[in-house]
Order: structure tokens, then sequence, then C-alpha cells
């Protein structure tokens, strides 16, 4: 018999059962665009905040599945909390997220700690059981983290970075006082995807965002290895999908990690990605989110051509090439799912 989770239309698309219509669900789906949104955070004070307090989490977690009726819910959380609970101060402002100390030297690297995520991200496992007690039993429930690579740009940088020229001096220069800080991120990315799956996520995205970043032998040479490392921690049967934005040069490589969906942006032909990749494992994607500041009209319509596109190949997952921007009329998120509830292949 199936369990309740295999009978949800994203887990089933995960598992490549044919469906009637694509499931649907978009990066950032809870945010700044959404007036309830706004509400819970002014309530709460800040970002970080919303994401310590599992009620508020929760709360704008389950806030878009129920004004759109998405096939999943992904947690409201951010992927620096795990560097956070490794040690390093963590400051969200205007400006957006940084920490005040960045990695540079062995010595950083050996203060970090491989944390237990059910000590020191409690949080993350109650706002995942609100949720979960709150969430019609049809939808889905996402966990999420950043992978290694990415959080290794976050931690050597100290934010956001635009040469990545310290993450790069460390790699070439101190290769393997880098592997050590990399090995501390697989070990610590592998254990906070887990502990979202004990505390009811039925499947985790592994978001690689800075891996456009580098070229493809660098990404083989000094990420790949980490983000198969991480994702191999995980309980036998959770689905689990990998996204790398912008990454089109990296796909070859991408493909052959142990997932079972690879998310592409928006700048990837999904015909074509189906074509190369669609056995190993399928693409899942994707509109450009700029689209959603046309009208709900003309979203409609690029969402049904995309579709079309895809012709109903198993494995197909909706989504965005990137997160929701902030500056989204509400009334073309919904003509966006609208459209995917709507079509049939």
């Amino acid at each position: 018999m199936k369990t309740l989770s295999a009978t949800r239309r994203l887990t089933r698309a995960l598992l490549r059962e044919p469906l009637d219509r694509p499931p649907v669900w978009l990066m950032r789906q809870a945010g700044r665009y959404l007036p309830e949104y706004r509400a819970v955070r002014e309530q709460a004070g800040g970002f970080l905040e919303m994401i310590r307090r599992p009620e508020h989490a929760a709360e704008v977690t389950l806030q878009p599945v129920r004004r759109f009726g998405l096939d999943a819910a992904i947690l409201f959380s951010d992927i620096l909390i795990p560097l956070e609970a490794m040690g390093m101060e963590l400051v969200f402002d205007e400006h957006g997220p940084s920490l005040p100390r960045p990695v540079r030297t062995r010595a950083d690297i050996e203060r970090l700690r491989v944390p237990l995520p059910g000590e020191s991200m409690g949080y993350v496992g109650e706002a995942l059981r609100f949720v979960r007690r709150d969430l019609p039993d049809s939808t889905s429930l996402l966990g999420f983290c950043g992978a290694p690579l990415t959080l290794a740009s976050y931690a050597i940088e100290g934010g956001t970075g635009k040469s990545f020229a310290e993450l790069r001096k460390l790699m070439y220069h101190h290769e393997a006082d880098f592997r050590a800080l990399m090995e501390k991120l697989a070990r610590t990315t592998a254990l906070h995807l887990a502990y979202q799956v004990e505390q009811g996520a039925d499947a985790v995205v592994l978001f690689d965002t800075w891996a456009s970043a580098l070229g493809r032998e660098d990404y083989v040479r000094y990420a790949l290895p980490y983000s198969r490392q991480a994702l191999e921690g995980l309980p036998t049967g959770v689905p689990r999908v990998v996204f790398a934005g912008a990454s089109d040069h990296l796909l070859d490589d991408l493909s052959t990690l142990p997932a079972e969906a690879l998310a592409i942006d928006h700048r990837t032909s999904l015909d074509r990605a189906f074509r190369r990749y669609g056995a190993r494992p399928p693409p899942q994607g994707t509109l450009d989110p700029a689209a959603l500041l046309a009208t709900p009209e003309e979203v409609h319509r690029r969402v049904t051509a995309l579709l079309a596109e895809v012709a109903g190949r198993p494995g197909h997952v909706l989504g965005l090439g990137h997160g929701v921007m902030k500056e989204t009329d509400p009334a073309c998120v919904a003509a966006f799912v609208a459209a995917a509830r709507e079509y049939r292949p």
C-alpha cells in the first residue's frame, strides 16, 4: 500500500508516474508580493525573526497554498540558517544577508561545528510540524537547503559575491583548507535535509544558487562531489530535487547527481532538456519570473505554451526559473496556477 505522501501529486511526479496535469509550485511563493506576508513580517519585526518563530514561519508557508491552491508548500526559511548553526554570525538588513566574520583561514574553518539540527535549528522542525498539521493531505511539503558550494561562497565572501575572488583564492591556493570546509558543509547539509524529512517534509530541494560562478572544470573538481555527498546522506526513498540557476554549462554533470529531478531555469529549453536528460533525472521548470510582471492573460498564454512544449512527459513539475519577484501582482500568480490546473496534454 502506498503511503499518504506517495499519493500526493508532486511526489507522484517525482516518482515519474503519469498524471493528468503537472504539479505546480514556485520558488519564493511566500514573499513580499503577498499583502498577508507583509502583515506577518511587520508583526514579527524582521526576516530572521519570522524564520525563528515557528508560528510565523508556518503561517507564511501556508499563505500561498491557501490563496492559490498550489500542489506544494515549501518551508519558509533561508539557505544560510545552517551557517549560523555552525557558529557564524548572520545578519539581514536592507542590503540583504551578510556574515560579518567570514571564513578565510584554517583556524576559521576549524572553529565551525557540524551542528545537530534538532538542537541548533529546532525551530525549523517545529515549523514543519505546524505546516504539516494544517496542510491539505493532497499537498506536498518541501524542505530545502543550500548546496555546499553556495554555502561556502557566503561563508568565505561574507555575503553575496560578485567576482567570488575570496572563494577562488581559498579554492586555488589552499585547496586542503577549502576541502575541509566543504566536507563540513556537506555533512551539515545532509543532516539538515534529513532532519527536515524526519519532521514531515515529503521531498527536499538542494539549491546551488552560485554554481554558475564556476566553470565546468572547477565545478566538477571542487563542488560536485560535495553535493553528491549531501544528497547521498538522505534516507532511502526520499525524493530529491537539485536546482542550479544559469548553469546550462553544468547540466551534464548535475544530471549525474543522485536526485529524482533536475530543476532548470528559464534560460534552458525544456524540450531540449527532456530529450537530453529525461531519464536521468527528468528536468523541472520553468518560466522566467519576470513574465509574471505581464498581464494575467499573458501569463496564462505563456504557461500554456510551455506546457505544450513539455507535452505531458512524466516527471515534469511546473515552476519558475527563480523566485517570485516582490513587484509581482498576485493575480498573475493565480493565472500561472490556473493555467497549470487547466492544461491537459
